[in-house]
């Protein structure tokens, strides 16, 4: 693997930053996952839009879109793959151990590795732990993603792919890396991103390509919706056929169905930065 560090590429072996990067110290960072589909990366201006943000939300830098793009296309070119999980980090850079930033600049790491195509099914559960959609990182992407990993890890101890947040509030929000739709009554409807979820690329472009509708939705929704799917970069549009202890059809939906189907189609063609 060919990774970028700060200005070039380096081999995976030689790819360092200091140990006392702020992204490291305290999380003090931002990253985007971009899909790649034979070299060719998808919704890249969108994630950069989002990068942007993000680094915003955290009082960094904006990042050097130009710089980045030189970075992903010297990333991709360096290390063929089908399919491709892109992983864009940018952090506070060199800083004094503790919460303050250093005046040494920021740090980009760009770095590519091949995926498997997901399952189309897949099963989640719910945690009791909260997103706090009030809190200075709601909405934000960035590597203080820990409270991610332990629901990640009890979901995989609980044969499940994905674990569900709910907000302060007891409503629904997403996974740890996933937004979450459900179908009532034939229609599409999504936690808005006032419920602290993250804006995600692929979660508005669903919601562009299908007409979801953006819903303020209690947790027990999850016991009664029709349907239920996740979208994110790596799963695009992925069905749902178990939360928690409730059995969903073991077949998809219509409307997850057609869902996956529009994405699929839209997402194909040609254009690769919607």
């Amino acid at each position: 693997m060919r990774i970028w560090v700060n200005g070039g590429l380096r081999d995976a072996d030689d790819a360092r930053l200091s140990v006392l990067d702020h992204g490291l110290t305290v999380g003090d960072g931002i990253f985007e996952t971009v899909r790649t589909s034979e070299g060719r990366p998808f919704a890249l201006t969108r994630h950069l839009d989002r990068l942007t943000r993000s680094a915003r939300g955290l009082g960094l830098p904006d990042p050097d879109h130009d710089e980045v793009r030189r970075a992903v296309a010297a990333v991709v070119d360096a290390n063929p793959v089908a399919l491709g999980r892109l992983r864009i980090t940018y952090t506070g850079g060199l800083s004094p151990l503790g919460s303050d930033r250093g005046d040494h600049g920021t740090s980009l790491v760009v770095a590519l590795d091949g995926v498997s195509r997901r399952p189309d099914t897949t099963a989640v559960i719910t945690v009791p732990w909260t997103r706090n959609e009030r809190g200075a990182l709601a909405g934000l992407k960035t590597t203080s993603y820990a409270e991610n990993v332990v629901a990640l890890a009890r979901a995989r101890e609980r044969g499940a792919s994905e674990a569900l947040f709910p907000n302060t509030a007891d409503r629904l929000c997403e996974g740890t890396g996933s937004n979450v739709f459900v179908v009532l009554g034939g229609r599409i409807h999504t936690p808005p991103v006032a419920s602290g979820c993250l804006a995600g690329i692929t979660r508005a472009l669903a919601v562009e390509w299908t007409g979801a509708e953006e819903t303020d939705l209690p947790m027990d929704v999850l016991a009664e919706a029709d349907e239920v799917f996740l979208t994110s970069t790596l799963r695009d549009v992925q069905a749902v056929h178990r939360v928690d202890d409730r059995e969903l059809t073991p077949e998809i939906g219509p409307v997850t169905a057609k869902a996956m189907r529009i994405f699929a189609e839209r997402a194909g063609d040609d254009d690769l930065d919607p």
